[in-house]
């Protein structure tokens, strides 16, 4: 009998911190969709010349000092990916979104949108798209910053493409007069 009870009060306590957790977890995600929604809101474009990228820590990245003194001691070892790029007649290095990491062709032109140091979005103009080797092993890091990157893309094209439940009921309503009448002529 004692170890039912006890086997019960584990999984009690397992369920709250699963509850707990996701609770979390679903606050982190709505702000960081508001930072992403602003980061986008102010960025500008750019035409740029990519030299290199590179997934590295923060601290050998070659960024401004200011950038460096303001992130948090425990962040500046993390590693990020970073893109040497010419910007106009200067060479700088500045820090990429995770889901478009890979669509970032070296040695070649594009145009960019950028807030402050962060890439946010890029258009190839000139060069070669990156060709991915179907044979190339991969580790589990970057894997998960693929399905990373591919949640973020499918977020964004739903935000983008997002409709209000009024429109949808809207258009709806039109499609159906629309078969209607269809079905009116042919009877005809």
């Amino acid at each position: 009998m004692k170890g039912w009870i006890i086997f019960g009060i584990v999984i009690a306590v397992l369920i709250v911190v699963l509850v707990v957790l996701y609770i979390l977890g679903k606050k982190l995600q709505n702000k960081q969709i508001a930072q992403k929604e602003q980061m986008a809101a102010s960025a500008q474009p750019v035409n740029m010349l990519i030299i290199d990228k590179k997934i590295m820590p923060l601290k050998d990245a070659n960024l401004p000092k200011v950038v460096m003194e303001n992130t948090p001691k425990r962040y500046q070892k993390a590693k990020l990916p970073i893109i040497k790029a010419k910007v106009g007649p200067q060479i700088t290095s500045l820090i990429c979104d995770d889901a478009i990491f890979e669509d970032v062709p070296v040695k070649g032109e594009v145009k960019a949108m950028v807030s402050g140091i962060y890439v946010v979005s890029v258009k190839n103009i000139r060069g070669k798209k990156p060709v991915e080797d179907p044979n190339d092993k991969k580790s589990l890091r970057a894997k998960m910053r693929r399905r990373q990157a591919q949640y973020q893309r499918q977020l964004a094209y739903e935000q983008a493409n997002k409709k209000t439940a009024e429109e949808i009921k809207k258009e709806k309503a039109r499609i159906k007069k629309e078969r209607e009448r269809e079905r009116k002529i042919t009877v005809k």
